[in-house]
């Protein structure tokens, strides 16, 4: 299986989420602002990675973990899974793909601790915020890759998107 976490920014939720998948964090607490900075990718990203699939790493059942930022464009998600099926349809290729978006994990005070981070280029200010969002929903963003996992190994489509509503 390939699993690809979407997000706005893909920095941020994104990149936690991959860290819980790959087993990188530790699970069912909240977690330090060392371990939230030392994520890969973590308030790492500009704008010139939007769009782009960044590899994170094989999870212990050899599925690769990707993670992609895509701001409010609503294309992006179906052009991924549209593209995944004709790679199933015209190639050899016969991996499920799972698309799953961590935003609705993104509590207030890191939506605003991004945009000063990321957009406004004021890290010093950004990056405390960010630290206290990410333990604010880190349990959440936990649950929501045991989900995305269940439903890579529970669902038979090809490729799955998950807009994880239920996490708001």
């Amino acid at each position: 299986m390939i699993y690809i976490y979407n997000d706005y920014g893909g920095t941020h939720t994104t990149s936690l989420a991959a860290a819980y998948h790959l087993k990188k964090l530790p699970l069912y607490r909240k977690l330090t602002k060392e371990e939230i900075i030392s994520v890969r990718y973590f308030n790492k990203l500009t704008k010139h990675d939007l769009g782009k699939l960044l590899f994170h790493g094989i999870d212990e059942e050899d599925n690769a973990v990707y993670t992609i930022g895509r701001r409010n464009n609503k294309y992006v998600v179906p052009a991924i899974k549209d593209l995944a099926a004709l790679l199933q349809e015209r190639t050899s290729m016969n991996e499920k793909i799972i698309i799953s978006n961590t935003s609705p994990t993104v509590p207030f005070v890191m939506s605003v601790g991004g945009f000063l981070s990321r957009g406004l280029n004021i890290n010093f200010l950004g990056e405390p915020l960010l630290v206290a969002g990410a333990k604010q929903c880190c349990v959440k963003i936990n649950r929501l890759v045991e989900e995305t996992k269940q439903a890579g190994h529970s669902m038979n489509a090809k490729v799955i998107v998950l807009e994880n509503k239920k996490f708001h």
